[in-house]
């Protein structure tokens, strides 16, 4: 369930399980660290930011350790780094807490998710629009009052039907998800948006146009 707050954003933290997307800056460079250090993560830069490069990196540590490849620092991986001491130091997960929603981790994950396989080759703000979109809806009575309600709706999104949605979200879909979290609503309150040149369905076409960004036209 989405919770509705007005005006605030903080971040919660509780028992750390995994160091993965969303966790503590401090911990999750110790571990690029070792990864690089251990030429594990030659392309990556050791900055605390859980990306895509950092959880390919563990993956590959994982291979060549018997461990199990699921690209998190669980346990068993951390141990086997040395690092064990951080899953009683380092916060686990993010709650984001704004003028339009609260999300956990996984939560921001499936938004991510969502903007990728909608916008992924869009303009930056425009992936930023497309999930102030999908929170709009959260808030909208029309709608279900979750994010995985709203993105999993029948019908709701092309990137559902057509499998997009679970590929794995690139950074720029992550950033989006937590600006639109934060509050960024570039799309000015819209509840629709879709590619003119692609919709094949013209009621949508009936709807008042907000503005246009990138390929979507955005729409009350």
């Amino acid at each position: 369930m989405v919770l509705l707050m007005v005006g605030v954003y903080f971040n919660q933290v509780w028992a750390q399980d995994v160091i993965y997307y969303g966790s503590d800056s401090n911990a999750v460079r110790q571990v690029q660290q070792k990864l690089k250090d251990w030429g594990y993560m030659k392309d990556g830069v050791v900055d605390g930011h859980f990306g895509w490069k950092t959880e390919e990196a563990i993956k590959n540590f994982q291979r060549k350790n018997g461990l199990q490849v699921d690209g998190k620092a669980g346990r068993q991986t951390l141990n086997a780094m040395g690092l064990g001491n951080l899953l009683q130091k380092a916060p686990a997960q993010t709650t984001y807490q704004s003028s339009r929603a609260t999300s956990t981790r996984d939560e921001t994950y499936m938004l991510a998710q969502a903007i990728n396989g909608e916008a992924r080759g869009e303009p930056y703000i425009g992936q930023v629009a497309v999930a102030a979109v999908i929170l709009n809806r959260v808030e909208h009575p029309s709608f279900p009052n979750s994010i995985s309600g709203v993105i999993f709706q029948p019908g709701a999104f092309t990137a559902v039907a057509d499998g997009q949605m679970f590929l794995d979200p690139n950074e720029s879909a992550f950033k989006a998800a937590k600006d639109a979290l934060a509050g960024w609503d570039p799309s000015s309150g819209a509840i629709y948006y879709y590619n003119p040149v692609t919709s094949t369905n013209r009621w949508i076409y009936s709807r008042p146009i907000i503005k246009t960004i990138g390929k979507h036209v955005f729409a009350s």
